[in-house]
């Protein structure tokens, strides 16, 4: 296990570097350097594991005479090295009252525990792991640790047990991974599994074109929006009325569309995984993807925005997390549903990015009447350029060419 050094102290990090003389490397060994505690004992730490034979004997024997209660103090603070930990967590001759500071300590690495639940004969101390609920759910293997370990008390076994049979072994649904992502402390991706409308319908063995356990877990990765960031006031009951369920077919056809756009773009060898992602977003229904537009992360948008339908191309561009640079790529693609181009063009934020307004001037799919107003805002060498672009509608080209010549007097 690799560890970056912690401290910021010029003399802890020319050990770690190994630029420090070994005078200066030998007296760090033996706890002769004037530094404060925390550092000196991520010092010790490097240097127990040096290649040098007698700095790390010196050391280990420097580690081993520190006084309990000043290493307690240490040990607990939130600024310790998690190889400090590390190198406490692995050791067998220290009190309980220590073992059960570093097993606490949230910065000790979890594989650091791992260890020690594997080899600990203490079984008080296995219980202390055992009420880490959160840890449990995120390490796996700490739960086997426990359960392996002959010297683990009955309460240890219980509460392992239980927390791998309710969160490993039954067949999951939605509340079920809705509680195991907030134990992660991913709070949006529970809310978009719990509000989807496919979680009355999760199985482990879903039907080929249906969002299975697996597909959940996978597309709740994506989600990064908390419902309390989301508004959604735009979405009208015209809208609403316009939300409808494609069949397989149709989807499929949509997943073709998608990736071949994706590959038009640039992606000339398409991943299985990023073909595997889109059949799984393809898979949930329209209202799904709306919400997973509005909610998710950057890979989710440039999927959704390709989208025929648009009502979820639209949830992308009101994704509160996009970024200009994104919505600078939308206002060039010619695939986009026009609604969502008016959507960029009124939207002031975006307004302001003359990139952006210059390509949605060029883009023949943006409304003609967002056009005639943007047009107004270009720089003289853009005007001359779409007046010329045969690509625009003729409106757009006619009234390039009257603002140049307005602007030049007629001799543009």
């Amino acid at each position: 296990m690799n560890f970056e050094v912690n401290s910021t102290n010029s003399v802890v990090q020319a050990i770690a570097g190994g630029t420090a003389p070994k005078p200066a490397q030998l007296a760090a060994s033996r706890g002769a350097l004037p530094l404060p505690q925390i550092d000196l004992l991520e010092a010790l730490v490097i240097l127990a594991r040096s290649e040098d034979k007698e700095i790390a004997v010196n050391a280990e024997k420097t580690l081993k005479s520190q006084d309990n209660e000043q290493l307690k103090n240490v040990i607990s603070s939130p600024e310790v090295a998690p190889q400090v930990l590390d190198y406490f967590a692995t050791q067998e001759t220290l009190s309980q009252e220590i073992y059960e500071v570093v097993i606490s300590n949230p910065k000790t690495p979890n594989q650091s525990i791992v260890k020690f639940a594997e080899t600990t004969l203490n079984g008080e101390l296995l219980e202390v792991v055992s009420l880490n609920q959160q840890l449990l759910i995120n390490t796996p293997e700490l739960i086997d640790a426990i359960l392996k370990n002959p010297k683990r008390t009955s309460e240890a076994d219980r509460r392992a047990s239980e927390i791998k049979k309710e969160f490993f072994e039954k067949e999951r649904g939605a509340k079920q991974i809705a509680d195991e992502l907030r134990a992660q402390g991913k709070e949006a991706a529970a809310e978009f599994i719990e509000e989807s409308e496919f979680a009355e319908d999760l199985s482990e063995d879903a039907a080929e074109g249906e969002v299975s356990v697996e597909d959940a877990v996978f597309l709740a990765n994506f989600i990064e929006v908390p419902d309390d960031e989301i508004d959604d006031s735009w979405l009208s009951l015209e809208y609403i009325e316009e939300i409808y369920e494609e069949t397989p077919e149709e989807r499929q056809a949509i997943v073709g569309k998608i990736l071949g756009e994706m590959k038009a773009d640039g992606d000339d060898e398409i991943s299985g995984e990023r073909i595997s992602m889109v059949q799984k977003i393809m898979a949930m229904g329209m209202k799904d993807r709306v919400k997973f537009a509005a909610k998710g992360d950057r890979e989710a948008r440039n999927v959704l925005i390709r989208d025929p339908n648009k009502i979820v191309s639209q949830a992308v561009i009101k994704n509160p997390k996009i970024t200009e640079q994104e919505v600078e790529k939308i206002s060039t693609m010619k695939t986009v549903p026009e609604d969502v181009l008016r959507i960029v063009a009124m939207d002031k934020k975006f307004a302001r990015n003359y990139s952006i307004i210059h390509n949605l001037a060029k883009n023949p799919r943006t409304p003609i009447g967002n056009v005639i107003s943007i047009l107004t805002r270009l720089q003289l060498r853009d005007l001359v350029g779409i007046q010329k672009n045969r690509n625009v509608p003729d409106a757009v080209r006619k009234q390039a060419q009257r603002l140049v010549n307005a602007r030049t007097g007629g001799k543009g």
